[in-house]
Protein backbone atom coordinates (compact mmCIF):
# COMPACT_ATOMS: atom_id res chain seq x y z
CA UNK A 1 0.00 0.00 0.00
CA UNK A 2 1.29 3.47 -0.87
CA UNK A 3 2.41 5.98 1.72
CA UNK A 4 -0.13 8.76 2.35
CA UNK A 5 2.39 11.31 1.01
CA UNK A 6 3.29 9.43 -2.17
CA UNK A 7 1.63 10.25 -5.48
CA UNK A 8 -0.27 7.36 -6.97
CA UNK A 9 -0.30 6.02 -10.51
CA UNK A 10 -3.40 6.30 -12.68
CA UNK A 11 -3.91 2.55 -12.26
CA UNK A 12 -3.75 2.78 -8.45
CA UNK A 13 -6.17 5.71 -8.49
CA UNK A 14 -8.66 4.01 -10.82
CA UNK A 15 -8.65 0.88 -8.64
CA UNK A 16 -9.63 2.88 -5.54
CA UNK A 17 -11.96 5.64 -6.77
CA UNK A 18 -15.42 5.63 -5.22
CA UNK A 19 -18.37 5.42 -7.62
CA UNK A 20 -18.92 8.66 -9.51
CA UNK A 21 -15.34 9.94 -9.09
CA UNK A 22 -12.98 10.53 -12.02
CA UNK A 23 -9.35 11.43 -12.38
CA UNK A 24 -8.32 14.47 -14.38
CA UNK A 25 -4.60 15.21 -14.42
CA UNK A 26 -3.33 15.67 -10.90
CA UNK A 27 -6.74 15.64 -9.21
CA UNK A 28 -9.88 13.59 -8.67
CA UNK A 29 -13.37 15.04 -8.98
CA UNK A 30 -16.97 14.10 -8.30
CA UNK A 31 -20.23 15.93 -8.81
CA UNK A 32 -23.30 15.23 -6.71
CA UNK A 33 -26.88 16.03 -7.69
CA UNK A 34 -28.27 17.31 -4.40
CA UNK A 35 -31.73 18.22 -5.70
CA UNK A 36 -31.89 21.43 -3.71
CA UNK A 37 -29.65 24.07 -2.19
CA UNK A 38 -30.25 23.09 1.46
CA UNK A 39 -29.12 19.50 0.88
CA UNK A 40 -26.09 20.75 -1.01
CA UNK A 41 -25.20 23.04 1.87
CA UNK A 42 -25.60 20.15 4.32
CA UNK A 43 -23.25 18.04 2.20
CA UNK A 44 -20.70 20.85 1.98
CA UNK A 45 -20.80 21.31 5.76
CA UNK A 46 -20.22 17.58 6.32
CA UNK A 47 -17.36 17.58 3.83
CA UNK A 48 -15.88 20.63 5.54
CA UNK A 49 -15.94 18.95 8.96
CA UNK A 50 -14.34 15.79 7.54
CA UNK A 51 -11.70 17.84 5.73
CA UNK A 52 -10.82 19.74 8.89
CA UNK A 53 -10.54 16.49 10.85
CA UNK A 54 -8.22 15.07 8.18
CA UNK A 55 -6.29 18.35 7.74
CA UNK A 56 -6.78 17.88 4.00
CA UNK A 57 -8.94 20.37 2.14
CA UNK A 58 -10.86 19.92 -1.13
CA UNK A 59 -12.04 22.52 -3.58
CA UNK A 60 -15.83 22.70 -3.29
CA UNK A 61 -18.39 24.29 -5.59
CA UNK A 62 -21.95 24.61 -4.31
CA UNK A 63 -24.64 25.54 -6.81
CA UNK A 64 -28.33 24.91 -7.16
CA UNK A 65 -28.77 21.92 -7.28
CA UNK A 66 -25.31 20.34 -7.09
CA UNK A 67 -21.97 20.09 -5.32
CA UNK A 68 -18.66 19.48 -7.08
CA UNK A 69 -15.68 18.21 -5.08
CA UNK A 70 -12.08 18.26 -6.32
CA UNK A 71 -9.21 16.71 -4.40
CA UNK A 72 -5.45 16.87 -4.94
CA UNK A 73 -2.40 16.90 -2.72
CA UNK A 74 -0.85 20.24 -3.64
CA UNK A 75 2.21 19.58 -1.48
CA UNK A 76 3.29 16.63 -3.65
CA UNK A 77 1.65 17.63 -6.93
CA UNK A 78 -0.76 14.78 -7.46
CA UNK A 79 -3.26 12.33 -6.03
CA UNK A 80 -2.29 10.49 -2.85
CA UNK A 81 -3.92 8.04 -0.48
CA UNK A 82 -5.14 11.09 1.50
CA UNK A 83 -7.24 12.16 -1.48
CA UNK A 84 -8.75 8.71 -1.97
CA UNK A 85 -9.51 8.38 1.75
CA UNK A 86 -11.30 11.74 1.81
CA UNK A 87 -13.14 10.89 -1.44
CA UNK A 88 -14.51 7.78 0.26
CA UNK A 89 -15.67 9.85 3.25
CA UNK A 90 -17.35 12.34 0.87
CA UNK A 91 -19.11 9.47 -0.90
CA UNK A 92 -20.32 8.10 2.44
CA UNK A 93 -21.71 11.49 3.50
CA UNK A 94 -23.47 11.84 0.15
CA UNK A 95 -25.01 8.38 0.51
CA UNK A 96 -26.18 9.19 4.05
CA UNK A 97 -28.03 12.22 2.63
CA UNK A 98 -29.48 10.17 -0.22
CA UNK A 99 -27.43 12.14 -2.75
CA UNK A 100 -26.28 10.40 -5.92
CA UNK A 101 -23.20 11.10 -8.00
CA UNK A 102 -23.95 13.27 -11.02
CA UNK A 103 -23.79 11.59 -14.41
CA UNK A 104 -22.58 13.30 -17.49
Amino acid sequence: MADAEQTLTSTEIAASLPSGWTQSGESITAGYDTGDFATGLDLVNRIGAAAEAAAHHPDLTLTYPSVTVTLTSHDVGGVTRRDLDLAEIVAQHAATLGVSPAHG
